[in-house]
C-alpha cells in the first residue's frame, strides 16, 4: 500500500519543480516557436491573398482592355466598310456618268454619220436613178 509520509511532499515539490523547469525550458520556447511559425504562415497566407487579388484585378483590367480593343476594332471595321461602300458608290456613279456622256457622244456621232450616210445615199440614188432613166429613155433627163 502507499504510505503517506514526508517523501510524498518531497515528490510533490520535485514534481512541481519539474513542471516549472519543463515549462521554462521546453513548453514556453516551443509555444513561442509555434506562435512565430503561425505568424509567418498567416503573413504568407495574407501575402498570397494580396497577390491573388492583384492578379485577379490585373486579369480583369486586361480582359476589359481586350474587350474595348475588340469593340474599337469592330467599330473601325464598320467605319471602313461604310467608307468602302461610299467609295464604291462614288466610283460607280462616276462610271455611270461617264458612260452616259459617252453614250450621248456616241449617239450624236451616230446621228451625224447616219445623216451623212443618208445624204450620200440620197445623192447617189438620185444620180443612179438619173443614169438609169437616161439609159432606159436613151436621152438626157434633167
Amino acid at each position: 500500500m502507499v504510505d503517506i509520509d514526508y517523501t510524498l511532499f518531497i515528490q510533490l515539490v520535485l514534481f512541481l519543480l519539474l513542471i516549472w523547469i519543463l515549462n521554462q525550458v521546453l513548453y514556453k520556447p516551443l509555444l513561442r516557436i509555434m506562435d512565430r511559425r503561425k505568424e509567418i504562415l498567416d503573413k504568407a497566407q495574407e501575402e498570397v491573398k494580396t497577390v491573388q487579388e492583384t492578379i485577379d484585378r490585373r486579369v480583369a483590367e486586361y480582359e476589359e482592355k481586350i474587350r474595348a480593343a475588340k469593340m474599337e476594332a469592330m467599330g473601325q471595321k464598320g467605319d471602313l466598310a461604310k467608307e468602302g461602300t461610299a467609295a464604291a458608290k462614288v466610283i460607280t456613279d462616276k462610271a455611270k456618268t461617264e458612260i452616259a456622256g459617252m453614250m450621248g457622244e456616241f449617239q450624236a456621232k451616230l446621228e451625224k454619220e447616219l445623216a451623212s450616210a443618208r445624204e450620200l445615199l440620197r445623192n447617189q440614188s438620185l444620180r443612179i436613178s438619173s443614169e438609169i432613166a437616161e439609159k432606159v429613155l436613151g436621152r438626157s433627163v434633167q
